[in-house]
């Protein structure tokens, strides 16, 4: 009996160390760089930008560059041969437009003046207006992803602003490559689908938890972990921060950073907001804390129970801040809160008193905060997780003022005091729009929650009013 018992054990050990392999095997050369990447930004910030390509073959990369297509004086080398190719130009002047091309040492081509070039970020005192787009859960190619981003671009070309560029932020809210976040995946989600973008635009993505299901997602990005782009530093790529004007943007992690009070992402949350003197504050992660659409946020289940910890463990800082906007995806909905606060239970615990404003309705709502920082201020709250797929789910979660499965993405414009964003769908409609101004001496319904004493940062540039 004895030696059966130990036969059974050596082969069910043999089966997990065979499945083991094979699984570690498929992981492994799933998240390989193989085959050619035309060239794409990233940590694109005041005054450095760093330039990412793929060869075939082992070549030293070269990048030039300079004020004017035909004239690239600027030339950087890479130290190593290989077909992975970074390579990071610094010293750059601020909110200057510079054109580019790659090569290697035998040569390069003429940068198209369409596409080929990337704009500084402007200098931190500079109020200069920002328009930022936002995809969701873009990780799925094919006709509604390739809609949604043609009716988004046929929007902006529609609605031009004077003297600037049809985007300066370019966000993804996680899951940009589906199922599994392979390398092949990857190249068809977002450098097919977005090739002319990524050529000038840097984007500044969300660790979904898809993306997770591999390693290619911080092989394929450059983040700014040490404070490069501005904020604190985090000392990880998996979160950061991103200063663009008068705008502060946080991202984070909610797939593989623990939400702990006290973890490494959560005391660097709050150091980072509490040091904010940025106007506006925009926190962009994957999983939702109010959704009822293709995920139910009150299910304890459902997604490892983070939805439960983001609203436990990160609202209540962030509200405490004065956040102005949360953006999340995962829920392949569109979802989209009042200015609300101290909203941390159940769907069923959600009341009037957590609405610190209806806003004014005209075209659209029009809500309005104190122009200073003021902790527990109003936070609006927004799924925008259909860029590339719509599921089904109830769409009924009474945080949610507006709720509808309908692909689509954000447009964001912040000028001055004040925000707009803009849900545009598949057909380049406006199916949803809202906008918060921030007034001087307007004091807000501002409500009190209980909170535990470490949970609230000190506001460097708040006041009580």
């Amino acid at each position: 009996m004895m030696n059966w018992i130990k036969r059974l054990l050596k082969t069910i050990l043999f089966i997990v160390i065979v499945y083991a392999t094979g699984r570690f095997g498929v992981v492994y050369f799933g998240s390989q760089l193989i085959g050619e990447r035309a060239p794409y930004l990233q940590s694109l910030t005041q005054d450095s930008v760093t330039v990412r390509w793929q060869t075939r073959q082992n070549r030293m990369g070269v990048l030039k560059y300079g004020l004017h297509p035909d004239h690239l004086n600027y030339t950087l080398l890479e130290d190593d041969v290989g077909k992975v190719h970074s390579v990071t130009a610094t010293t750059l002047r601020p909110d200057t437009r510079y054109y580019y091309s790659v090569g290697d040492i035998s040569g390069y081509k003429d940068p198209n003046p369409k596409y080929d070039w990337f704009r500084t970020m402007p200098e931190d005192d500079t109020d200069k207006a920002t328009r930022i787009w936002v995809i969701g859960d873009s990780g799925e190619p094919g006709r509604i992803a390739n809609d949604v981003r043609d009716a988004m671009l046929r929007w902006i070309e529609q609605n031009p602003r004077e003297n600037d560029d049809y985007i300066n932020l370019w966000v993804g809210l996680g899951d940009l490559a589906y199922r599994s976040g392979t390398n092949e995946q990857f190249q068809r989600a977002l450098f097919e689908t977005y090739p002319n973008i990524l050529r000038n635009q840097a984007l500044w993505p969300v660790y979904g938890n898809h993306d997770a299901r591999r390693w290619t997602y911080f092989k394929l990005f450059t983040l700014p972990e040490y404070g490069e782009a501005g904020g604190e530093s985090s000392g990880t790529e998996n979160y950061y921060a991103v200063e663009y004007s008068n705008v502060h943007l946080v991202v984070l992690d909610t797939t593989d950073s623990s939400m702990n009070p006290g973890s490494d992402m959560m005391e660097w949350l709050k150091r980072n907001l509490a040091k904010n003197t940025k106007q506006w504050s925009i926190v962009a992660f994957h999983h939702p804390p109010y959704t009822k659409g293709s995920h139910n946020s009150d299910s304890i289940d459902d997604s490892g129970g983070r939805m439960h910890k983001i609203r436990q463990h990160v609202l209540p800082v962030l509200e405490a801040a004065a956040v102005d906007l949360v953006l999340s995806g995962h829920s392949h909905m569109y979802e989209r809160s009042h200015l609300m606060d101290c909203h941390y239970g159940e769907s069923d615990e959600f009341s009037e008193n957590n609405i610190v404003s209806r806003g004014i309705y005209g075209q659209h709502r029009e809500y309005r905060k104190p122009e200073r920082n003021i902790s527990h201020s109003g936070t609006v709250y927004v799924v925008a997780g259909t860029s590339s797929r719509i599921d089904h789910g109830p769409l009924n979660h009474p945080a949610m003022v507006v709720s509808m499965a309908e692909a689509g993405s954000l447009l964001i414009d912040v000028d001055g005091n004040r925000l707009t964003s803009r849900f545009i769908n598949d057909k380049g409609e406006v199916r949803d729009e809202f906008s918060i101004e921030k007034q001087n001496g307007y004091t807000s319904n501002i409500t009190s929650c209980v909170l535990k004493p470490g949970d609230i940062p000190q506001q460097s540039n708040s006041s009580a009013e």
